[in-house]
């Protein structure tokens, strides 16, 4: 495989990428205005797969795989494949929300300008992340133009799964799914030695630790301070020993996530903020730059208010990669416990999870393992994350 071609670094996902191939193929033979078997190409997809499994690579790929000018292999060397992997291209259209939902207004918007031919490349694409953001009336808006697609438009969804609270079923239906495996944890490593430069023992730690989340496992190859908040929390469970450590591990979770998030978007808003009062005038002097800046109040208050949402997103996401992790641990101590025939995910804590073994029984290191998960599904049905967090450290500490 080349490794400059455009799937060549979407891990572990060999039937995935197989099928894309095809439509791609498939839809450069429709521009070139021959005839394709039905269902070859069509004008909907949804990528859906766990945390970490591509989902967003892959419909990168297959983006520019529709705009490759050698006949839709994704040869990744082409004007084509460049700009839309760069996610510079004219005709490709990417939909990352930065808060907590994509709104109607922003839909509309996306959906309007995609309706048009396209400018220079051979389709109009319109790559959604996170599609299971929409709200209900930006997924009908949605909905509309993919019962009714243009010629040359293709629609990409990104979902974690194909459940009518991430997707409707009437979307769905109306879109080809590609699924998307948790990829395994020597093809983590085999891309990020090869992709990133990282020494071999270090890339199979961090696939390892990371749960064949590839972004994660690139974040703790790199990072010392992601490595650093990992610790922190496998720590937890030695942390338990009473209703008051509890709070206070739940305390300190929280703002461990909210650290992280702040650190993650600073550099963003500051940057955001400075071109918004620029474009505004500030720092110009007179009557009418001075009027130019209070007419801009509610500007900057919209400003403000995205970046309160993308804030607030930015602190679930860090807080779920923590309860992972987390999640993790208990694994481990539940799979000692059974002896069973597979590896740990915390090579690094081994030693705690089989003392842990040794004292919890399974069922009771299984209600710890399902609290953790309970505490995800609780914080993304928006149950407060301080309420949903303590909760979960007291069931940790009882087992």
């Amino acid at each position: 495989m080349c490794v400059s071609e455009v799937f060549a670094d979407l891990v572990g996902q060999n039937d995935a990428v197989a099928t894309l191939r095809q439509a791609a193929s498939a839809a450069a033979r429709v521009v070139a205005g021959e005839q394709v078997p039905a269902g070859a190409m069509t004008h909907a997809w949804i990528f859906t797969g766990p945390p970490g499994s591509g989902r967003s690579v892959a419909a990168r790929a297959f983006a520019a795989a529709l705009q490759c000018e050698r006949g839709g292999v994704g040869c990744g060397e082409c004007h084509g494949c460049h700009t839309a992997l760069g996610k510079t291209h004219a005709d490709v259209r990417f939909v990352v929300p930065e808060g907590l939902s994509i709104g109607v207004n922003e839909m509309r918007t996306l959906v309007l300008r995609a309706a048009s031919a396209p400018s220079g490349g051979r389709w109009q694409v319109v790559v959604i992340e996170d599609a299971d953001r929409l709200t209900e009336q930006a997924g009908n808006a949605l909905l509309k133009a993919i019962e009714e697609p243009p010629p040359r438009t293709v629609f990409l969804l990104c979902t974690p799964s194909t459940h009518p609270d991430d997707i409707s079923v009437t979307i769905r239906s109306r879109c080809r799914v590609v699924a998307l495996r948790q990829p395994p944890a020597d093809a983590v490593a085999e891309v990020l030695a090869r992709r990133d430069g990282v020494a071999p023992d270090v890339a199979a730690w961090a696939a390892a630790a990371a749960q064949g989340h590839v972004g994660r496992a690139k974040r703790l190859a790199g990072d010392p301070e992601a490595r650093s908040r990992r610790e922190a929390v496998l720590a937890v469970p030695r942390r338990l020993s009473s209703v008051g450590a509890c709070y206070e591990a739940a305390s300190a979770l929280i703002k461990a996530a909210e650290a992280e998030a702040a650190e993650a978007v600073v550099e963003t808003d500051t940057a955001e903020r400075a071109a918004l009062e620029q474009a505004l005038g500030a720092g110009g002097t007179g009557r009418g730059a001075a009027g130019a800046m209070r007419g801009a109040a509610g500007q900057l208050k919209e400003l403000e208010k995205r970046q309160k949402s993308r804030a607030t997103r930015s602190k679930r996401d860090a807080l779920d990669r923590a309860l992972v992790d987390l999640a993790g641990f208990y694994r481990d101590v539940l799979i000692t416990n059974l002896r069973a025939p597979v590896s740990v995910v915390h090579t690094d804590t081994a030693t705690q999870s089989a003392a842990a073994a040794e004292k919890w029984t399974a069922e009771s290191t299984l209600r710890r393992l399902e609290a953790v998960l309970a505490c995800r599904d609780a914080i993304d049905q928006n149950v407060k994350p301080d309420i949903a967090v303590e909760a979960m450290m007291l069931t940790l500490w009882r087992g």
